[in-house]
């Protein structure tokens, strides 16, 4: 009689989509912000003050470390 041993993951599949989705938010949310310079240094552009880059993107990256967060802290089923 052979036992099967099942290797045990310290999270559930539930938990490991949940990480996926927290770092695919996070990611969003620093493309987001990126962007905004000039080629020319003796130019000013107001474009990196758009309120995408300095409200609007640290919400959604906020938002995306709170779901890694609950998806750590996530009891596994079974």
């Amino acid at each position: 009689m052979a036992i099967k041993n099942k290797p045990d993951f310290a999270f559930g599949k539930n938990n490991y989509l949940l990480m996926i989705v927290g770092l695919v938010v996070i990611t969003t949310g620093f493309v987001m912000m990126s962007g905004g310079g000039i080629d020319d240094p003796s130019r000013f552009s107001n474009e990196i003050f758009s309120t995408r880059r300095i409200t609007l993107a640290p919400i959604v990256v906020t938002i995306g470390f709170i779901i890694e967060i609950f998806a750590v802290m996530q009891k596994p089923k079974g």
